[in-house]
């Protein structure tokens, strides 16, 4: 599997010439979506979706049940849910979007297990619970601390973990935050640079 990280949290993998791109966002470049067979959306907030580019695309894209992402017609996705795409088994885990303060936002998030080998959580980090070969691991939110992130890292054990989720801080915060996660969170943590391939 060949896992290419995008900016913020968009990824792109490719097995065997299927295309799967989770959380293709406003910021995200539009080459991720380039031969994509299917879409995973883990929840609607624009910088994880962007409706403009995937409405033309003519591929299916699944979201949670319940999201609210209008102008897009995809297949809704429910936690515990299993199902395929592009032609790749997933599995989905969690339910709600991390509360950044005073019970805001609520909206559905789901976290995707792809191939039962690489985990993408959306704005969360609910722990699926399950032997995970690749975590995809958000460094920055207004909804995360970098002591959660850490926690999230060592709770899951993964062979190998990704930053995502860290458009929104410059070169010198993500030296930091990155600095932390591989001191902390074990010799599998690495920060992938937009394009950049694992």
């Amino acid at each position: 599997m060949r896992l290419t990280k995008y900016t913020h949290a968009c990824v792109r993998l490719e097995v065997d010439g299927a295309v799967l791109v989770i959380d293709p966002g406003v910021w995200s470049e539009p080459s991720a979506l380039r031969g994509a067979d299917a879409v995973l959306v883990t929840h609607e907030h624009t910088d994880h979706v962007d409706t403009l580019r995937l409405a033309g695309l003519g591929v299916p894209v699944y979201a949670p049940a319940g999201a609210r992402i209008p102008d897009l017609d995809v297949h809704s996705v429910a936690p515990g849910q299993e199902f395929t795409a592009a032609g790749l088994r997933v599995r989905a885990f969690g339910g709600r979007h991390a509360t950044i303060y005073g019970g805001q936002p609520d909206c559905p998030n789901l976290g995707y297990l792809v191939e039962e080998r690489v985990y993408h959580p959306g704005d969360s980090v609910h722990r699926p619970g399950v032997p995970v070969e690749t975590l995809l691991v958000p460094v920055q939110g207004s909804w995360l601390k970098t002591d959660e992130a850490i926690d999230f890292v060592r709770a899951v054990a993964p062979e190998r973990a990704y930053g995502i989720h860290d458009a929104q801080v410059n070169d010198r915060g993500l030296h930091s935050l990155h600095g932390w996660l591989t001191e902390e969170a074990g010799d599998c943590y690495r920060w992938l640079t937009p394009g950049e391939a694992a």
